[in-house]
């Protein structure tokens, strides 16, 4: 099963996005900071195969927490409407694997998901 870990600072799209993602047979954790998701990674023996994360929440910047998880591939979730300049910034970090504007269709979620990691 593969696993993803759902990372937002809001518990409401925490609980969709998990819920979604748990009816299309994914394990699903959540974290509520990057901090949280690094954390979670270190402790964990297995390794996520997808960290889906929020790119603005309280604590450490995301772009600093990044590097730290640079074997995991990750996509940023935005609220935030970026430049096509801002987005490929965001996106140089090899393990970036896409970027998911929010509000996003939960069908364009799953579809983005299965793309990623099957």
């Amino acid at each position: 099963m593969k696993k993803i870990i759902v990372v937002d600072d809001e518990a409401d799209n925490r609980a969709t996005v998990k819920t979604v993602l748990e009816r299309e047979g994914y394990e699903v954790a959540t974290a509520i900071s990057a901090d949280d998701c690094l954390s979670q990674v270190k402790k964990s023996k297995i390794k996520p195969d997808l960290i889906l994360m929020d790119i603005m929440m309280p604590g450490t910047p995301v772009k600093d927490i990044v590097p730290k998880l640079k074997k995991i591939k990750i996509a940023f979730l935005s609220v935030v409407r970026t430049s096509e300049a801002e987005r490929e910034d965001l996106l140089k970090a090899e393990n970036i694997v896409d970027f998911i504007q929010k509000p996003f269709d939960i069908t364009e979620l799953v579809e983005k998901v299965k793309k990623i990691i099957g």
